[in-house]
C-alpha cells in the first residue's frame, strides 16, 4: 500500500516540479537549482536559532527547529529543493556511538575500530523519530506557504564515509585508521560496511515514507580510495542501497555524490544504479558533459566562488549553465557553502540562474 501511494504522488508531482523532472532525464528550459548546505551558518536567522537551540544536536533533533531551518533559504531565494536539515553522523549516533558536535573543532565520536567494539553497536530507531517527524512536517510547512513547485530531498552519508567517521572519530586528514582496518581486516571492516548499509536503507526508506522525494547520498570522502577499495567499500555498498530502495519505491530518485572519485566517476556512473550524479568542482566541463550522456548531473560550481561573488560568480555559473543545461541537468555547488559566505552572493546566482534561462 505504502509504494503505491508513493508511486502516484511522485507521478503526480514530477509534472509540475522541475528538479524531479531533471532527475527523470528531462532537459529544462530554466535551469532547476539547490545548493548543498543552503541551510545552515551563513544566514543570520539559522544564528539566531542555533543560539536559542544550544547544542547542535538539540537544533537537528527538534522537528521544529529542523523544520524552520529547511524552509529558511526556500523563503530568501526560492531553491528547486528543500534539503532535510540533518547530519549524516545521525545514523552512527542511532547505532549507539556517542555523539558530539564540539564548537571549532566538529564532530567527536568514541572511535569503533575492531570487531569487540563493532559488536556492542546496536540499532535504535528511536533515536532518529525527530527527523522522520520533521521530513513530514517539512512536506506540510512547504505546502502550507505554497512551494508547490519545490521538491523535498532526504539524505543519508554513504556507507563509507560515514565509516570513516566512527573509526577515526571525527574528522580526519589522511584516514589512516580507517584504511589501515580495511587492508588489514577486509573481512572485519567489512561487517561496519554492511552494519551501515542495511541502517542506511532502512533510514532512507523512513524518509521516503515521511515525504521525501528525492534521495542523496553523500560519499565526501570517496576520493580517498584507489580503484580497488572504490570499487569494494563505495560501489559495492552504494549498489545494495540503490536496488534495494529502487525495488521499493521505484519512482523515487536517487542522486550519488561520490566527492573526488575523479575518473571513477565513470564507474560510480555505471556500475550503481543511482539516477544522477552529483559533481564535485574539480570535474571538468567535458567530462561532465560525457558523464551526462549517461546520466543527469548536478553542480558543480567552487563554494569558493560563490563566498567570492561578483563577476567570478556570474563568469563561473553561465559557463556551467551554458555547458550543461542542453542535457538533464540541476545545477548546484561542488561542496557545502562555506559560512562566511554573505547571503547576498546565493541572492545574486539565484538571479543568475533565473536570468540565463529567460535569456535562453
Amino acid at each position: 500500500m505504502m509504494k503505491n501511494i508513493v508511486k502516484n504522488k511522485q507521478q503526480e508531482d514530477r509534472t509540475n516540479k522541475p528538479l524531479l523532472s531533471a532527475l527523470h532525464g528531462e532537459a529544462i528550459a530554466r535551469t532547476p537549482f539547490w545548493l548543498m548546505r543552503q541551510a545552515g551558518r551563513y544566514l543570520p536567522e539559522y544564528k539566531e536559532l542555533r543560539a536559542k537551540a544550544g547544542s547542535f544536536l538539540d537544533l537537528a533533533y527538534n522537528p521544529d527547529f529542523a523544520i524552520e531551518v529547511t524552509m529558511q533559504p526556500l523563503r530568501r531565494y526560492g531553491m528547486d529543493a528543500a534539503i532535510l536539515f540533518s547530519d549524516i553522523l545521525v545514523v552512527p549516533h542511532a547505532l549507539g556511538q556517542n555523539l558530539e558536535f564540539v564548537t571549532g573543532e566538529g564532530p567527536k565520536l568514541n572511535p569503533i575500530r575492531d570487531l569487540d567494539s563493532l559488536s556492542k553497536l546496536k540499532f535504535n530507531d528511536e533515536v532518529l523519530e525527530p527527523v522522520y517527524e520533521a521530513v513530514a512536517g517539512i512536506r506540510q510547512q512547504m505546502k502550507a506557504e505554497n512551494f508547490h513547485e519545490t521538491a523535498l530531498i532526504g539524505f543519508a552519508g554513504a556507507p563509507w564515509t560515514v565509516a570513516t567517521y566512527m573509526v577515526e572519530g571525527g574528522s580526519s586528514r589522511d584516514f589512516s585508521n580507517t584504511k589501515k582496518w580495511a587492508y588489514s581486516d577486509p573481512d572485519g571492516f567489512a561487517k561496519l560496511i554492511d552494519l551501515i548499509t542495511n541502517t542506511t536503507i532502512h533510514y532512507l526508506g523512513r524518509q521516503i515514507e515521511a515525504g521525501a522525494e528525492v534521495l542523496q547520498i553523500f560519499d565526501s570522502w570517496a576520493g580517498a580510495l584507489d580503484e580497488d577499495q572504490f570499487k569494494r567499500w563505495v560501489i559495492e555498498p552504494t549498489v545494495k542501497i540503490v536496488r534495494e530502495l529502487n525495488e521499493k519505491y521505484p519512482d523515487i530518485p536517487i542522486i550519488g555524490f561520490p566527492k573526488g572519485a575523479g575518473v571513477l566517476y565513470q564507474n560510480y556512473a555505471n556500475e550503481t544504479g543511482v539516477a544522477a550524479l552529483g559533481l564535485d568542482s574539480g570535474v571538468p566541463m567535458d567530462f561532465a558533459k560525457t558523464l551526462q550522456k549517461a546520466l543527469p548531473v548536478q553542480g558543480n560550481l567552487d563554494p569558493v566562488c560563490l563566498l567570492t561573488g561578483g563577476d567570478a560568480l556570474k563568469q563561473s555559473a553561465e559557463k556551467i549553465i551554458n555547458a550543461l543545461s542542453d542535457g538533464p541537468f540541476i545545477f548546484n555547488l561542488g561542496h557545502g557553502i562555506i559560512k562566511e559566505t554573505p547571503p547576498e552572493h546565493v541572492e545574486q546566482l539565484a538571479e543568475i540562474i533565473r536570468d540565463y534561462g529567460q535569456q535562453l
